[in-house]
């Protein structure tokens, strides 16, 4: 059980969330109509001052995400041919060094 954060607007809207279980990520989703506004960004510092040896895992193919990560500091770890359900996803293994 994952404690939820959830972004939301000045109207209550919600725009992102984030799952965090201990010093690992579980999910970081932002709505792709508030991508680059820094939403991300806030959720993971946040994330950052609970947990400062944060970990996470993001689907290779998915650039965006892996460059999100990269620009805030993390670092790879590992890699992994299969996502968390055997599928043939590669996951890249990240620290906030």
């Amino acid at each position: 059980e994952a404690p939820l954060w959830v972004a939301v607007t000045d109207q209550d809207e919600p725009v992102g969330f984030m799952l965090l279980t201990g010093e690992h990520m579980d999910a970081l989703f932002i709505d792709p109509d508030v991508r680059g506004q820094g939403i991300g960004k806030i959720l993971v510092e946040h994330a950052l001052t609970l947990a400062p040896g944060l970990t996470t895992n993001v689907n290779e193919q998915n650039t965006q995400a892996v460059g999100f990560y990269k620009k805030m500091g993390f670092k790879v770890t590992g890699r992994s041919e299969v996502d968390d359900l055997g599928k043939p996803y590669p996951l890249l293994n990240l620290i906030y060094p």
